[in-house]
């Protein structure tokens, strides 16, 4: 079938090819989004830790950016609907790098209503990186969606691991032009940010959602939810997994500089904890796609029962099979 965006019909081959081409470019936002993404894990904290004075609003920041994530899901995935991926991606990083700039701006000039504000919309670059991966399967089958998202995944660990090990560098630059030392990584966020925005405006063409939106459906549609106390249960764990690593996360750094450990050190730890949430993807994707949940329980049973019927006693045939009483009475 054709589409306004792509010239001709698109079959299964130019599909593959678009959808590589898609993945290739989500593969590079994703790397400059997870940049700007580690700024404020790694040092965020410490930052208002410095401006306040208070070891009991260092956790401040996370819950300002994490509520700015949520603001923006909602706004970006409002657009992406109308729109497109294009525009509402872009849109959401855009506002993440002016967040960042807001952050520099409020610890330059030493303004803690700023320094917050400038947290929440940063917080928005965080949701779009999010949201960013799943660009790379409006145009995957069904069955390719765990390895698209996978790739997505990997490209943000070469981001996010590289930010946090730049805390050094990126404090040297920013005192040498008069910025806190502890706002450089957020100098790498006004800039990774934008970056990634133009590379989706750029190069996500033609846009994969409008296109996968008019394609017809997939032969092979996914299982519906059976029930929904799984979904709660999956959800809760989720939530309270989150809780818990984000209080470490967030902690580590106020810790171990109350503790004497340098900004290179620290950024160290926060990139392998980062490496540690991402790296696995590849290989827990294709555990999953090679023996899935379902088919483990369903083989499962298969195997029970054939234990259950070997184990149960076969009765005789034949004269064998009279009954003793039988056998005494004649």
């Amino acid at each position: 079938m054709t589409h306004p965006v792509v010239a001709g019909p698109l079959d299964d081959a130019a599909r593959r090819s678009l959808q590589k081409r898609v993945l290739a470019v989500v593969a590079l936002a994703q790397v400059l989004g997870g940049a700007g993404l580690a700024a404020g894990v790694t040092v965020g904290a410490l930052l208002a830790r410095r401006m306040t004075g208070s070891d009991d609003l260092a956790g401040l920041p996370t819950a300002l950016f994490t509520l700015g994530a949520a603001s923006a899901a909602l706004l970006v995935g409002r657009l992406t609907q109308l729109r497109g991926r294009r525009p509402g991606l872009g849109f959401g990083f855009l506002a993440g790098g002016v967040g960042a700039v807001g952050v520099v701006a409020g610890a330059v000039v030493d303004d803690v209503a700023l320094l917050f504000a400038g947290l929440f919309v940063y917080g928005s670059g965080m949701s779009t990186n999010l949201q960013a991966r799943y660009a790379g399967t409006d145009l995957a089958r069904p069955e390719e969606r765990g390895a698209a998202v996978s790739v997505a995944l990997v490209a943000t660990t070469l981001g996010a691991v590289a930010g946090p090990n730049l805390v050094g560098p990126l404090g040297g630059l920013a005192t040498a032009v008069g910025v806190p030392a502890l706002a450089g990584p957020f100098l790498l966020a006004a800039v990774a940010y934008p970056a990634a925005a133009a590379v989706l405006f750029v190069l996500l063409r033609p846009d994969p959602y409008l296109v996968a939106r008019a394609l017809p459906p997939p032969t092979v549609q996914p299982q519906a939810v059976r029930s929904r106390g799984g979904v709660v249960v999956g959800a809760a764990v989720m939530v309270l997994t989150q809780v818990t690593m984000i209080a470490i996360m967030t902690m580590t750094p106020v810790h171990m500089l109350a503790h004497g450990h340098a900004l290179g050190t620290i950024g160290l730890v926060i990139s392998v904890h980062i490496g540690a949430m991402y790296l696995p993807s590849l290989v827990l994707e294709s555990i999953w796609t090679m023996r899935p949940v379902g088919d483990l329980r369903a083989r499962l049973k298969i195997s029970r029962r054939s234990t259950s019927r070997q184990a149960r006693p076969r009765r005789p045939t034949g004269s064998s099979a009279r009954s003793p009483r039988t056998t005494r009475n004649r």
